[in-house]
């Protein structure tokens, strides 16, 4: 404990330096937003493209598709033969990797920073001139119906997320699995890939973020040269998707071989308003909740369900408080033990927010969960990686990347009071959604369904 406590009063002697490092920004005429953030410990350098195109952004039928043509990315240019994009990189003695989201797809490499302009030429070949070929799209979709049945089909659990997110959301996009639904896949065409590239996929969609051992001005000139050239499009008009109005507890269960049963729950809740002023008191107030609930060993979930009452191996509590779609889930997750029903840790979950309902939260829980998050963002901004990401995601998304600045300051402002406020207000059964994992008996001779995959 005296040495977690010299480090974070280390790490907060320079917070200054770190968490609120100059940001320099610039926008090239063809609309591409570009941020550089130096970090000259080490000679390294992370390059990310962020394309404000997710799966909030698909259409029913064509489920996936902006996953699979992350995938595509990788197979091949005008000028570039498919995987050799990461071939380049990996000579050069950098990594790489992509990710798909909701609100936006990312790609992203690390490299020592003379190698960075390898990269650029790369990245922004492949903005412009990706060739998405018939026999190719053939293995590489395969290859995401893999993806799907690992990550999905083969996990009880990943099976209770899905049908959570689809039965919160009705109307709403994030109803949608990313990776979409296997029926979609099967009958997803390269042409449909192509579709989503030339819909999404230009300079005035996307956001470029540079950070490490660099100078703005080298970075803004390297972008103007590589990335410059290309020609903005218009993006489509993209049409306001509101959530149908929930009228009750809505429940389902999954069957599934399992040796253990499953929980979650989840309430709708709102995500911070682009206008930051509206509705930051209810998000940072769900946000402190959030770990009080579940951020460490001594949450209340863990010493109450799991320590005191013995109802659950595991148990804890999540939240999302920035979202491109405007909305966002409070979830709660449990592991029953064995003996113990769904129903009991539903009761018991309930029952912990009540207290919080009636009585607030302790001194001591707010001071730790503060200390905790002061900790948890100075340590993230040790990473270069992590720095560019904040700024990526939250610029992706429709929010100023100044918005981690204030970040802190807002949690610190928590009141047991405002806590109590949000959890009557929007911990109700209008709200609630619940998904249970009934567990079948489990063939020892079976064999998962899919496997893991590179991209």
């Amino acid at each position: 404990m005296i040495v977690f406590f010299r480090k974070l009063i280390y790490f907060l002697f320079f917070l200054p330096t770190l968490l609120f490092a100059q940001v320099h920004q610039k926008t090239l005429d063809n609309g591409l937003k570009i941020f550089v953030k130096e970090d000259h410990r080490s000679p390294v350098v992370v390059s990310q493209v962020w394309y404000r195109a997710g799966s909030i952004d698909e259409v029913n039928g064509k489920t996936g598709v902006a996953h699979v043509l992350e995938h595509m990315m990788f197979k091949g240019t005008k000028t570039t033969k498919p995987g050799q994009f990461s071939e380049v990189i990996a000579a050069a003695g950098g990594r790489e990797n992509a990710f798909t989201g909701a609100d936006y797809t990312a790609y992203f490499q690390t490299l020592e920073k003379s190698k960075l302009p390898i990269a650029m030429k790369m990245e922004s070949d492949r903005m412009q001139n990706l060739l998405i070929k018939k026999e190719e799209f053939a293995k590489e979709i395969n290859v995401v119906m893999e993806e799907r049945r690992w990550r999905t089909d083969d996990k009880p659990t990943s099976q209770v997320n899905e049908l959570m997110q689809s039965l919160a959301f009705v109307s709403h996009p994030y109803g949608r699995p990313i990776v979409g639904w296997m029926n979609d896949l099967e009958n997803m065409s390269h042409e449909d890939a192509l579709e989503w590239y030339e819909n999404w996929y230009s300079p005035n969609n996307a956001i470029l973020v540079v950070a490490g051992d660099v100078k703005p001005e080298e970075i803004f000139a390297l972008a103007e040269k590589y990335y410059g050239p290309i020609p903005s499009k218009t993006i489509k008009e993209r049409k306001p998707q509101i959530e149908a109005e929930q009228m009750g507890v809505r429940r389902a269960e999954v069957k599934a071989p399992s040796k253990l049963s499953y929980l979650q729950m989840a309430y709708k809740v709102p995500a911070l308003d682009k206008d930051l002023t509206k509705n930051s008191t209810d998000v940072y107030a769900l946000e402190v909740l959030a770990g009080i609930l579940s951020n460490t060993s001594a949450s209340r979930l863990n010493q109450s369900l799991v320590n005191d009452q013995g109802l659950a191996l595991g148990a804890g509590a999540s939240y999302a408080m920035i979202t491109r779609g405007g909305m966002s889930l409070f979830e709660f997750y449990a592991t029953p033990s064995e003996g113990a029903s769904v129903i009991d840790v539903e009761d018991a979950i309930k029952k912990e927010v009540e207290k919080i309902i009636q009585s607030g939260v302790t001194d001591d829980e707010l001071n730790r969960i503060k200390t905790s998050v002061i900790a948890s963002k100075v340590y993230q901004q040790d990473s270069v990686f992590y720095q560019a990401m904040q700024i990526g995601q939250l610029e992706t998304i429709g929010y100023p990347y100044t918005l981690m600045d204030s970040y802190v300051e807002n949690v610190k402002k928590v009141t047991s009071a405002q806590i109590q406020a949000v959890a009557s207000k929007y911990f109700v059964d209008e709200r609630l959604t619940v998904v249970t994992l009934d567990p079948q008996p489990v063939d020892p001779n079976s064999k998962p369904k899919g496997k893991p995959h590179v991209h």
